[in-house]
């Protein structure tokens, strides 16, 4: 994989007054969103922000909001990479406009802060859906009789970290964004470094280098919650660097910025995505003692039959997940695989969806998927394939 040429979207990068320029709401995602359309190529976030001038990690936080638009879409895991869609071109027109006369600074989101250890509980109570940054609703589930998001927003005022786990596909990003609107994400996997997450120099257009902090140094000022998604892919001696955040230090040292020391602000908190059967996951001790709310996430069947999608989709992850609790098979349907069915059966139709859904259980499971989806939709369904020449 190639860095991508650097073109008019770099810029506003590097101002020749030596400064990294503070972007606007949106600003930085535009110009991520530009660099893919152009390109034509897969590209990882490290590559978009060699070509940006910006950091890595706040590229990628921008490639995952893109991801989760549809203004983008998941090109590969390892290493994580992105490509354009669609729609990436017309993201990439949102007008936005840089402030060149200050240095870069990210911009604080208000709220209010809970305290690290509280008896009484300050989140406010849910009684319905709750809105998620990307505009779509989250439809809260029971943990412990309560709400999840109220449960989150709990253990978030106790200072109990929470691990999500389970399934990809279940809903572990969407409740964590709904909890907390105050999100900071970082998307983990194989490559991520120290840097990604506390920040690197960066060269300005004179030449010049400027350290520009990560999102984990951003959470910890600005008293957000940090979500690390994907956690168990991100190499333990990596990793390492947040646990002294998370800790009675509530504290990390940036030896790379001449041992810069970094306190978390009151609000500070960690919540962290695994996904126990991606290949390279790998829950370690240390990782797990420091979290000590380890929550399971699967796919709730009846929200995915409220949401009108096809009752024999349902049917079919149902059986499979049963199946699967079984040890017959080691695949199911989640939620995004249903949704997507959906959204195929809606513009091909109902029997190329499942056709799509048969290829898109993995390889071992695929005669299994296939005799079940047979069974309820009454025939053979092949997966998607081309035919013959029109």
């Amino acid at each position: 994989m190639t860095t991508p040429t650097p073109h008019p979207a770099s810029a506003t990068a590097a101002p020749s007054g030596g400064s990294v320029p503070r972007l606007r709401n949106g600003e930085l995602r535009a110009m991520v969103a530009r660099v893919l359309a152009e390109s034509g190529q897969d590209l990882t976030p490290r590559a978009i922000a060699h070509t940006l001038n910006r950091s890595s990690g706040a590229v990628g936080n921008a490639c995952k909001v893109l991801a989760d638009r549809g203004e983008a879409e998941l090109a590969a895991t390892a290493p994580l990479a992105y490509r354009a869609t669609a729609t990436t071109a017309s993201a990439a027109t949102t007008p936005a406009t840089s402030s060149t006369s200050h240095p870069r600074r990210p911009k604080k989101t208000p709220v209010t802060p809970a305290p690290a250890m509280s008896g009484a509980s300050s989140a406010a109570p849910v009684t319905g859906p709750v809105m998620r940054p990307n505009g779509m609703a989250y439809h809260p589930r029971q943990l412990s009789g309560m709400p999840d998001v109220t449960a989150l927003r709990k253990l978030r005022e106790a200072g109990v970290a929470a691990l999500m786990y389970g399934p990809p596909g279940t809903g572990k990003t969407s409740v964590v964004e709904a909890a907390f609107p105050d999100l900071v994400t970082v998307q983990g996997d194989g490559d991520t470094t120290v840097a990604d997450l506390v920040g690197e120099y960066t060269q300005t257009g004179d030449g010049r280098y400027v350290f520009v902090h990560g999102p984990l140094v951003r959470a910890m000022r600005e008293g957000r919650t940090l979500f690390i998604d994907d956690a168990t892919l991100i190499p333990p001696t990596v990793l390492a660097v947040v646990y002294p955040a998370m800790d009675g230090r509530r504290q990390i040292i940036i030896k790379a910025n001449g041992g810069e020391v970094i306190d978390a602000a009151p609000g500070f908190y960690v919540v962290a995505g695994h996904n126990p059967g991606v290949h390279g996951a790998v829950l370690t001790d240390a990782l797990s003692s420091r979290f000590a709310a380890q929550i399971h996430v699967s796919t709730d069947y009846d929200l995915a039959a409220q949401l009108n999608i096809d009752r024999r989709a349902v049917k079919i992850a149902r059986n499979l997940a049963t199946r699967q609790a079984n040890g017959e098979v080691g695949w199911a349907p989640q939620l995004r695989e249903l949704l997507a069915f959906q959204k195929i059966a809606d513009v091909l139709g109902a029997s190329a969806a499942a056709g799509n859904l048969v290829g898109t259980a993995p390889e071992d499971d695929r005669a299994i998927v296939a005799a079940v989806v047979r069974d309820v939709f009454g025939g053979t369904v092949a997966p998607l394939s081309l035919g013959s020449r029109i």
